[in-house]
């Protein structure tokens, strides 16, 4: 689909993208359920090289739980850009011990649910 036939699917996944981060910002993942599609698929980055790959939501929504309530971390939206049915998500962890990664997660959404998410990270 042309991305110019539907002015408002941008709008939709920019709402979708802002609850989505806010999960991760306020580490409170109770919405989580509600964003994510039956079908969803998260390839991850560990373990290296080729990452991991999970396959429904109920194992997206358990994943994004476990980081968004890691204790002591936080993290720092660097950017979103979002155009139609895709987003871009610029991100930095800090972990417990003050160590941080920058990284990015491609997202694809159908239906106004999260189908796909690529995350990648800087290395050493």
């Amino acid at each position: 689909m042309n991305l110019y036939e539907d002015p408002h699917m941008t709008n939709r996944t920019t709402e979708l993208m802002r609850r989505f981060n806010e999960v991760f910002l306020r580490h409170d993942p109770a919405v989580l359920p509600e964003l994510i599609a039956d079908d969803c698929v998260i390839e991850m980055i560990r373990p290296a090289p080729a990452g991991d790959r999970l396959v429904g939501r109920d194992a997206c929504v358990a994943n994004w739980t476990a980081i968004a309530t890691t204790p002591g971390s936080h993290f720092d939206l660097e950017e979103v850009f979002v155009a139609g049915d895709r987003a871009v998500i610029r991100w930095r962890f800090w972990s417990s011990d003050t160590e941080s990664v920058r990284g990015v997660n491609l997202m694809r959404v159908r239906d106004g649910r999260i189908v796909e998410a690529m995350g990648y990270s800087k290395g050493a």
